[in-house]
């Protein structure tokens, strides 16, 4: 014997319905011996509940619902009975409606609804349903029957909620199918007291009625059908990455469902779990696929946890004061007056203190268990013993769940790391000692950004995601959205991470997509799709989408953009930026952007902001968490004047050489901006702040390099001419340096706690001395590194290395979340 179950979906339109009745029929002809339950059609169940409020407040507009639900029947047996056949189908469903319309009018009289009478106008959906699919197969030619369960399973007089009867309903299952041999059709979720009278399982409960049935004929296996392809890692609604159980444990599938995974209802694995019947979750919108089976044990898998499951909504009970330490008798108290009114407790948690206790419930029951708790407490918290009973709500649950937990070591660690470097604050903890479950309670709006990241975090065969948010589709923009391009495959296969552009934007359009956008096109997208350019808006949609593992990057050299930074990092999205503004502006705005991203578990990263993609700041962290302290910093940090004075011979004009890099597009359009040393002063500033010196701006010295005529001309073409006039002056210094064996360098340098930058000759046992075209070099002197200075040198400036160094530190947050 085997026991179907088809759930709403699958039997919510004509379509599934035939779907429905094909899979019936193979199993028919297969030789099979089947027994098949049914769930009210998608929605009616939902349908019949708001039916009967608007009853019982006089609303006589119920009556058009119970028209639609009547014609959504009807349309079945149009398209699935033949004509003939028809009419007395009509008639039968007419009569069932015609029982249910004479409730609603005896409700609507006495403008009451009792939990009996509750229960009574709910079991017309699977009533009617199973009816209509039992005449579906009869016209087909398979001897079926109708079956009301109501004759078979017995229940107490907790209507909402029965509580089976099972030495009964045993009895009365297996007389009943020992005397016959047609095909069983079994409505699903109700039952009936000894009175007769009828009640439901609760919601779910047609997997339950599949279960109790099962587990009375010794059942070989319980398929339960519905609309995805078995149990998966987590919701695919909420986790797009979420995959297929092939095998799960009862216990494991419990905890799952207890926990939100609503594929199959909890208490219907009881009746299995004890007659050791397996259940298969299969999809009737994909019958070939496998599914899911749930028994006593399972295959052997890959992943340490099996699924992740959540609660969306749920209050936060706490009970605290000093008054309970030590004190016995308070836990049962507490949850005995719970019992008695019949409030189900979804999580417990308590302080090994023993000062508080708190507990989650559902949420629409909260004031109403502040109000008992109140209640039963009233002398302890007027002696003080116990403070106010404190309520918190727009809350979530979410449980890790898995059999491979057990006496695995750092499973909670690595869950409450991923939570942490996200932003995720978790409001309590709970842990059972079977040690397959660990619970955790947050903010409601942290849910869908909590379950992806501990998706990734804990089943990466599926690569783990950073979403990334670019600000500036210029020159190194462009460059690094290419070279995520190219690299986008090596990264998926090799390093598990998939980069994904969610948003970007430019000085006048902005696109931002939380599914990504495509780099094969950006660029026509951003300018059809994209918006007017708001940066505050932009800011806002990030923190509005609370995506996991977000990079914010500022490709952009914009003053107004780094006064976002803070409020992003304290959201607990990364900055990764060549813009130097936010680094070389005042000292203590500095350190509040360092302070907030090491307070909130991200990353601020800025490695080009010095060198391009040359390792500098990274070489300057390294040397200074590794202890050594930093005597001498001397540097060349502008490729353009790298370039000049490597270039500036004798015999050459040393306007000419300026007019050649500015053609070459070394130089800003106006070069001053590059020969007035201000990029080198935020430079070294920067990396003197990186050795462990609170330096502010107006502490870098800069001796000018160009003459004071050249620096006030009012034009461009005004400075060259001005540079001509002066050209002696430059070929005077190069004609000294020469003379000394010496070559001339635009050098920054930090010693004794000073900064300052000038032009100087350096000779050949100096490491600027072999310098060429348009590199930087930094030398570091170090307590370490002392009697020889570590150099660092290579381009430092071009659209690929500063790309590429920003693409380095995007990678490195990548690693940092892993």
């Amino acid at each position: 014997m085997q026991v179907l179950k088809f759930g709403g979906t699958s039997v919510g339109s004509v379509e599934s319905i035939k779907l429905v009745l094909q899979i019936i029929d193979n199993h028919r002809q297969n030789g099979d011996q089947i027994a098949v339950v049914f769930s009210a059609m998608g929605g009616v169940t939902n349908q019949l509940i708001e039916i009967g409020r608007m009853a019982t407040t006089g609303e006589t507009d119920y009556m058009e619902l119970v028209r639609r639900i009547e014609d959504r029947h009807f349309n079945v047996v149009k398209a699935l009975i033949p004509i003939k056949e028809q009419s007395k189908v009509f008639a039968h469903i007419r009569g069932i409606i015609n029982e249910l319309e004479d409730l609603l009018r005896g409700v609507s009289l006495i403008r009451e609804l009792s939990a009996r009478t509750h229960d009574l106008i709910t079991s017309f959906g699977e009533r009617l349903s199973t009816t209509v699919i039992t005449e579906c197969v009869k016209s087909s030619g398979i001897a079926a029957q109708y079956c009301d369960a109501r004759k078979l399973i017995k229940t107490d007089a907790q209507f909402g909620h029965a509580e089976v009867n099972y030495t009964l309903t045993n009895q009365l299952i297996q007389e009943y199918f020992a005397k016959t041999t047609d095909l069983q059709l079994i409505t699903g979720f109700i039952g009936s007291t000894e009175k007769n009278e009828t009640t439901t399982l609760g919601r779910g409960g047609s997997d339950y009625t599949a279960s109790i049935i099962g587990a009375a004929l010794n059942a070989e296996v319980i398929d339960i059908w519905t609309d995805v392809d078995g149990m998966m890692t987590a919701d695919p609604r909420k986790v797009p990455n979420a995959f297929n159980i092939p095998t799960i444990t009862y216990a494991e599938a419990m905890e799952l469902s207890h926990f939100g995974a609503k594929v199959i209802y909890p208490p219907s694995l009881q009746p299995a779990f004890a007659r050791n019947i397996p259940i298969r979750v299969l999809n009737t919108f994909n019958a070939t696929h496998n599914g899911t089976i749930v028994s006593r044990t399972a295959e052997r898998r890959q992943y340490t946890i099996t699924g992740i499951s959540s609660i969306d909504d749920i209050a936060l009970v706490n009970v605290q004061g000093s008054g309970m330490i030590g004190v016995a008798g308070v836990s049962a108290k507490l949850f005995g007056v719970l019992a008695a009114h019949r409030i189900s407790v979804i999580l417990i948690s308590q302080a090994s203190s023993e000062h508080s206790i708190c507990f989650a419930i559902d949420p629409r029951g909260a004031d109403n268990v502040k109000a008992i708790l109140e209640a039963e407490f009233a002398t302890e918290i007027e002696h003080g013993h116990i403070d106010s009973i404190a309520i918190e709500r727009d809350l979530s649950v979410i449980a890790t769940v898995g059999e491979g937990m057990k006496k695995s070591s750092g499973i909670a660690g690595k869950l409450f790391s991923v939570l942490g470097k996200n932003g995720v604050n978790i409001v309590a903890v709970a842990q059972g000692s079977s040690e397959i479950n660990i619970s955790v309670v947050i903010n409601k709006n942290n849910l869908s950004k909590a379950l992806n990241s501990l998706h990734n975090i804990f089943f990466q065969s599926e690569a783990r995601v950073l979403n990334l948010y670019l600000v500036g589709t210029g020159l190194i923009g462009k460059t690094l959205l290419k070279q995520i391009h190219d690299q986008s495959e090596f990264l998926r296969t090799e390093k598990l991470l998939k980069v994904c552009v969610v948003g970007m934007s430019n000085s006048r359009k902005m696109l931002l997509d939380p599914k990504g956008i495509s780099l094969e096109d950006w660029h026509a997208r951003l300018l059809t799709e994209g918006v007017t350019t708001s940066l505050p808006a932009f800011v806002d949609r990030i923190k509005d989408y609370n995506l996991p593992n977000s990079v914010f990057i500022d490709c952009t050299s914009d003053k107004d953009i780094v006064q976002f930074y803070e409020s992003l990092l304290d959201s607990n999205i990364s900055v990764v930026t060549p813009n130097k503004v936010a680094n070389s502006g005042p000292y203590s705005e500095y350190r509040r952007l360092q302070r907030t991203a090491l307070n909130r578990g991200v990353k601020f990263l800025y490695e080009t902001n010095v060198g391009a993609g040359l390792p500098i700041i990274n070489t300057v962290q390294g040397l200074m968490t590794a202890g050594d302290r930093f005597l001498k910093i001397e540097a060349i940090l502008s490729g353009t004047l790298s370039f000049i004075f490597n270039t500036f011979r004798p015999g050459t004009s040393f306007a000419d050489v300026v007019r050649e890099a500015k053609e070459k597009g070394y130089t800003e359009p106006d070069p001053r901006d590059d020969l007035s040393g201000l990029d080198v002063a935020r430079k070294i500033l920067i990396l003197a702040r990186e050795a462990g010196f609170p330096l502010e701006p107006e502490d870098i010295t800069i001796t000018p390099l160009l003459p004071e005529a050249c620096q006030l001309a009012p034009t461009v073409p005004a400075f060259f001419n001005e540079l001509e006039r002066n050209n002696a002056y430059f070929e005077n210094l190069l004609s000294e340096a020469e003379a000394n064996g010496e070559k001339l360098r635009f050098v920054a340098s930090f010693e004794n706690n000073k900064a300052s930058i000038s032009l100087r000759p350096v000779g050949q046992e100096h490491p600027f001395y072999q310098l060429t075209g348009a590199d930087n070099i930094v030398s570091f002197t170090t307590e370490r590194y002392k009697d020889r200075p570590l150099v660092v040198k290579g381009p430092g400036a071009g659209a690929e290395v500063t790309a590429s160094g920003v693409f380095a530190d995007v990678v490195s947050i990548g690693s940092y979340l892993a």
